[in-house]
């Protein structure tokens, strides 16, 4: 199974890890790192996470308020985005709605 992000999803990422970097050094590429390994678990156990609507679900990443809200496709897994936990869940819903 591969991962494939929106592009919206890609770009949160980008952000976050500039945003972090600029807080303390070397502080984003240690939330990239944790984003990789909450993708890896995803890989692993695609269903384990708890459902955010009727295709999608959120996995929380460790250590920093962020989730990661994907979809399970038939042959891939589909990060809708990279959400900031604290930020109203309504952005996402509408991203969710345009993909469903």
């Amino acid at each position: 199974m591969i991962i494939n992000f929106l592009l919206s999803a890609e770009q949160e990422f980008a952000e976050a890890v500039d945003y972090y970097n600029k807080q303390l050094a070397g502080l984003g590429f240690e939330f990239a790192a944790e984003v990789k390994y909450t993708l890896e678990r995803i890989l692993l156990y695609p269903n384990a996470w708890s459902p955010f609507s009727n295709r999608t679900r959120r996995c929380i990443i460790n250590r920093f308020p962020y989730g990661i809200l994907y979809q399970v496709r038939q042959d891939m897994i589909l990060v809708m985005a990279i959400m900031h936990l604290k930020k109203s869940p309504i952005r996402w819903q509408e991203r969710i709605k345009n993909q469903s």
